[in-house]
């Protein structure tokens, strides 16, 4: 099981469902979840869910997620 949200600022520190709602880049996560679907990775629908691993998710699975995120990352959302 694993989560993951983008800050609207660097220096935001989150420890509550409260500033999550105010700190969490919403329109930046919703960007990222539209890329990664376009590369055939499907994350929840909103950054305050959880995702999970299984057995069924081999190295070939990961590493191919791993690269699609770098894409997403490194080219299509920082525009």
């Amino acid at each position: 099981m694993f989560g993951f949200y983008f800050l609207k600022r660097a220096d935001a520190v989150i420890t509550n469902y409260a500033e999550a709602k105010q700190d969490a880049d919403a329109a930046f996560y919703g960007r990222f979840f539209h890329a990664m679907l376009e590369r055939g990775v499907y994350f929840a629908p909103s950054q305050f869910e959880a995702g999970f691993v299984s057995t069924a998710h081999g190295d070939d699975q990961i590493t191919e997620t791993l690269a699609a995120v770098e894409a997403c990352l490194n080219h299509d959302l920082l525009d």
